[in-house]
């Protein structure tokens, strides 16, 4: 698993949760429990010092990153998306973004093309995408953040055919092949609940390994978020997995969520301050799982 993505699931499942910051010393040592070493995790973190993500404090002969502004939107977005485990209800309308960039800033197309699939938008064609969430918040940020307004159009509309909206989602998304991703998951991790969930109420699970299985849940999980839009359950097909998938994720980390955090703060309480724990958070009733 790769060290920086790692870090971002750390950040987003616990970190965030106690301030946001964190000492070098907690964080190499919670990475070693799968695997990573000393060094990785620096250079990691030097990275998404380099990018924005987080900033450096230095107290004393210790050093600290927190989360800067852009970092904590990124990581509650996310959060709000991985713990929404019910499709929203729809209001039948399409947020349609179109663009012509010109080829001599292609970089900031490519990118915004990133942040589109991330945040769930689908290609209609090369230059069209289109969503069946409220995201006008997201476009606008997206369009003051990558200065493109003189570049782009965005329409909230809909769609009066000739042909069905399920169509439109067809055209835009690869929904056979998400499915497919969510039986994958469904099929490994269906099993490893049972195993684990057993383990737990017979004592044979340390806190240690349930902090790991827990991160490695959430990592797995977290990467829907760039292949699954969440479309409204108006727009899915029959036989989709996704509700499936989530209601699994949700029993097995909550199965997890105790002792995995007893472990965390068995770490993190050497060189920072558990105070910082956010007063409203319960790891068995997350504020982000929303039913």
């Amino acid at each position: 698993m790769n060290t920086r993505s790692m870090i971002f699931t750390l950040y987003g499942d616990y970190i965030s949760h106690y301030g946001s910051n964190i000492w070098i010393g907690s964080l190499i040592k919670l990475l070693s429990e799968f695997g990573h070493n000393d060094q990785s995790v620096r250079a990691a973190i030097s990275r998404m010092n380099k990018q924005g993500w987080v900033s450096a404090e230095k107290i004393g002969n210790k050093s600290y990153y927190s989360l800067t502004p852009r970092g904590q939107k990124r990581i509650e977005e996310a959060a709000k998306r991985i713990f929404k485990l019910k499709p929203e209800e729809w209001d039948g309308k399409w947020r349609m973004l179109m663009y012509t960039i010109p080829e001599e800033i292609r970089n900031v197309r490519d990118e915004l093309r990133k942040e589109l699939v991330w945040s769930g938008f689908g290609s209609m064609s090369s230059s069209c995408w289109i969503s069946a969430n409220n995201l006008e918040k997201q476009v606008f940020d997206l369009i003051e953040k990558y200065e493109i307004a003189d570049y782009v159009d965005f329409f909230i509309a809909r769609y009066a055919g000739p042909h069905k909206n399920i169509e439109i989602v067809e055209k835009s998304w690869n929904l056979t092949e998400i499915n497919e991703r969510y039986q994958e998951f469904i099929s490994e991790y269906s099993q490893k609940y049972i195993i684990d969930k057993n383990k737990i109420q017979k004592g044979n699970m340390t806190d240690a390994e349930c902090f790991v299985e827990r991160t490695k849940l959430v990592h797995e999980y977290r990467k829907f978020l760039f292949v699954d839009p969440g479309l409204p359950e108006e727009l899915l097909p029959d036989k989709w997995l996704g509700s499936h998938a989530a209601a699994l994720f949700s029993e097995y980390y909550k199965e997890l969520a105790e002792p995995a955090s007893r472990f965390f703060e068995s770490v993190f309480k050497e060189g920072n301050e558990l105070k910082n724990r956010d007063a409203d958070y319960d790891a068995l009733n997350h504020p982000y799982m929303v039913e």
